[in-house]
C-alpha cells in the first residue's frame, strides 16, 4: 500500500519548507551585505564557528546525541564536504558581484544539473520531456548570462558552477544516505567549512594578494578585518540561519510528500528580488525576468516529473 502524507503533515511540511527558504535567503542577503568589507574566508570561518556552536547546543541533542557522529564513511564525508564548500564559495563570490536575484536564479539550475548527473553517474533514465525542460532551463541561464554580448559578466558563471558542484554533492549523498544520518552529514560539512576556511585564512588572510579589480576577487583575497558590532550580528544570523535552514528543509521532506513540499523552495526567487530592491535598489532586467521564468518553470516541471516517477527529490541547498 502506498503511504500518503496526512494533510496536517503536509501543512507543517510547507511551513518548514518556507521557513527553510527564508533562512537560506537571509544567508544570501548576509553574504551580499558583508562582501564589501570582509574576506570571504573570514566570513565563512566565523559563520562556521557560530554554526558549530548552535549545532552542538541545539541540533545534536535533538538529532540523537554524540553517537550519531560516528561514521563508517569518512572518505565520502570528506568528498561531500569538499563539493559543498566549493559550491558555497562559488555562489558567495557570485553574490558579491551580481544582483542577488540573478545569482539565485542561475543557481536554481541545480535540479537540472542533478538530473543530468543522475543519468551519467547513477544510470537513471531521463525521458524526452525532462530533457526538454533541461534545455529550457539552460536557455533561461543564457538569457541571464548573455554570453557573447557586452553585458556578459564572467562572475555570472559562478552560480552555475555552484549548481554543478551541488549536483555532484548530491550524487555523493545518494551513495551514503542509507548509512549516514542528516545530523551526521551536517556535522562533517560544518567541520569541513571550518577547517578549509581556517587554512585559506592562514595562507592569504594577511591580504598579500588583495587589490583585485573584480568584486568577486576582492571578496576572495581581502585581508581579515576587525568585525564591527553591527556586522557581528549579521555573522551570528548567518551561522544560525544556515544550520536551521538545513534542519528545516530536512523536516519539510520528512513530514510531507516531496511533490507537495518541493515547489515551496522556489519562494527563494521573489524573496531574493525583494532583498535586491529593498537593500541594493536593483530590479531584474527584462532578459533576467525571462530567464527567471524559464529556470523556475523548467525546475518545477522537473520536480513534478520526479514525483510522478516516484523518485525522492534531493535537497538542493546548503
Amino acid at each position: 500500500m502506498k503511504a500518503v502524507a496526512e494533510p496536517g503533515n503536509n501543512t507543517m511540511g510547507a511551513v518548514c519548507a518556507l521557513s527553510a527558504i527564508l533562512c537560506f535567503s537571509f544567508v544570501d542577503l548576509g553574504i551580499k551585505l558583508l562582501s564589501e568589507g570582509y574576506a570571504l574566508h573570514q566570513v565563512v570561518f566565523l559563520r562556521s564557528l557560530v554554526s558549530l556552536t548552535f549545532f552542538l547546543a541545539v541540533i545534536l541533542p535533538l538529532g540523537g546525541g554524540w553517537s550519531v557522529l560516528r561514521t563508517r564513511r569518512p572518505g565520502a564525508h570528506l568528498l561531500r564536504g569538499a563539493f559543498i564548500v566549493c559550491a558555497n564559495v562559488c555562489l558567495f563570490l557570485g553574490l558579491a558581484a551580481l544582483p542577488i536575484a540573478d545569482a539565485v536564479a542561475i543557481f536554481f539550475v541545480s535540479p537540472l544539473a542533478i538530473a543530468v548527473m543522475s543519468v551519467i553517474f547513477l544510470g537513471e533514465t531521463v525521458g524526452p520531456r525532462r530533457w526538454a525542460a533541461i534545455v529550457l532551463g539552460l536557455v533561461g541561464v543564457l538569457l541571464i548570462v548573455q554570453p557573447g554580448t557586452e553585458a556578459f559578466q564572467a562572475a555570472s558563471l559562478l552560480p552555475a558552477i555552484s549548481a554543478l558542484l551541488y549536483g555532484a554533492m548530491h550524487m555523493v549523498t545518494r551513495r551514503v544516505r542509507t548509512t549516514e544520518s542528516a545530523t551526521t552529514m551536517t556535522f562533517y560539512v560544518i567541520i569541513t567549512f571550518l577547517v578549509s576556511s581556517a587554512i585559506i585564512g592562514l595562507f592569504i588572510g594577511d591580504g598579500r594578494y588583495e587589490g583585485g579589480p573584480h568584486p568577486a576577487l576582492e571578496f576572495l583575497l581581502r585581508a581579515w578585518a576587525p568585525v564591527t558590532r553591527a556586522d557581528m550580528w549579521i555573522i551570528l544570523m548567518l551561522g544560525v540561519a544556515g544550520v536551521m535552514g538545513s534542519w528545516l528543509i530536512s523536516q519539510a521532506y520528512r513530514l510531507s510528500e516531496a511533490a507537495f513540499a518541493a515547489p515551496f523552495e522556489y519562494a527563494a526567487m521573489p524573496i531574493s528580488i525583494f532583498w535586491g530592491v529593498a537593500f541594493f535598489d536593483t530590479w531584474p532586467q527584462l532578459n533576467a525576468w525571462a530567464g527567471i521564468v524559464l529556470i523556475v518553470g523548467s525546475g518545477l516541471y522537473m520536480l513534478w516529473r520526479e514525483s510522478a516517477a516516484g523518485r525522492p527529490k534531493p535537497r538542493y541547498r546548503r
